[in-house]
């Protein structure tokens, strides 16, 4: 999230409002603009201007939590307001999570970033504080800190195919993997549908510290299968998403030993399209182990995560992506 070193000097005719629709398009270019900006420096490949998916995430955002997203706008030579930087915060039970935090290059400097922040942020003790940010953005990472945001675990993306399975760990006997779509059909013994979600909200409460449906009901419609991992006493021990656009995620875990095996059935069980990508926390040591020696690799600088509380237990969730745990 590329916020700029404040300059001292004040920004001129920027005015500050709620988001609408029409401002996505706008905030999806500012966001592969600022982030082509630093890494061209680095000499990394650009982002390409396919932005299907970072727009779906917006609108996600936008519809569930408005009054998070903010725009920044500033009047161009013509007079017509621009926008020229925006954040998107969501709140989800005891968890404030800043997901998008861009500012156009030519505008940062200027305060603009921390301005946007105070707009969106929960009144002070209200909520635990979260983000993810880039660990080669230190200014950025020192403003979230100051907030009390403090960089605290890795995550990493690894991308690839399972080329070596045996490296991956089975899943342990008695436990089973059940599609979501067979509870929905009845196909699956034991298991109502007018349960599932129920299920899937105890373990979110037990692992992430709160319950997330609308989220879960997003990665579905992006087309993730979803599985719900069984143990032998009918007890739910897990649940995961792949999809054949090759998305790994959100993997939530009751025993922190069951996340290597079912990272493995996931990405064993399902066929990707091209390769896949997965987002692992520092925590999950075993899993990202597993997944290098069977063909993946890293890719990209990690980026950090940060909160001012502990609230999430990464050693048993694997979150979708940066923008949304």
């Amino acid at each position: 999230m590329a916020v700029g070193q404040p300059s001292g000097a004040p920004v001129r005719a920027v005015t500050f409002r709620i988001a609408t629709n029409e401002d996505l398009g706008a905030c999806a270019a500012i966001w592969r603009t600022s982030i082509n900006d630093y890494t061209n420096r680095l000499n990394l490949p650009e982002i390409p201007d396919d932005l299907a998916a970072v727009l779906r995430l917006y609108a996600h955002l936008h519809s569930t939590d408005p009054d998070g997203f903010v725009v920044a706008e500033q009047a161009d030579g013509s007079g017509e307001p621009r926008v020229v930087a925006f954040v998107s915060a969501l709140r989800r039970g005891p968890l404030w999570y800043l997901s998008m935090l861009f500012v156009l290059p030519e505008m940062q400097g200027k305060g603009l970033g921390r301005a946007l922040i105070e707009r969106v942020l929960p009144a002070a003790g209200t909520a635990s504080l979260a983000t993810c940010t880039d660990s080669v953005q230190p200014i950025s990472n020192a403003v979230y800190a100051s907030l009390g945001m403090t960089p605290r675990m890795p995550l990493l993306r690894l991308v690839g195919l399972p080329d070596r399975r045996h490296e991956l760990q089975p899943l342990p006997d008695g436990i089973r993997a059940v599609p979501f779509d067979e509870i929905r059909d009845g196909a699956a013994d034991g298991l109502r549908a007018s349960a599932l979600g129920d299920e899937v909200d105890t373990l979110d409460h037990d692992v992430v510290g709160f319950a997330h449906r609308q989220d879960h009901d997003m990665v579905r419609r992006e087309g993730r299968i979803g599985f719900l991992y069984v143990g032998g006493a009918g007890a739910t021990v897990g649940y995961g998403y792949a999809s054949e656009a090759g998305r790994v995620g959100p993997i939530a875990v009751r025993d922190a030993a069951l996340l290597d095996p079912l990272v493995g059935h996931l990405v064993t069980t399902v066929a990707p399209r091209g390769a896949f990508g997965i987002w692992l926390p520092g925590a999950a040591v075993t899993a990202t182990t597993s997944l290098l020696r069977a063909g993946f690799r890293i890719d990209g600088f990690p980026v950090l995560l940060c909160w001012d509380q502990p609230l999430v237990d990464f050693s048993r969730y694997v979150p979708q992506s940066p923008g949304l745990l």
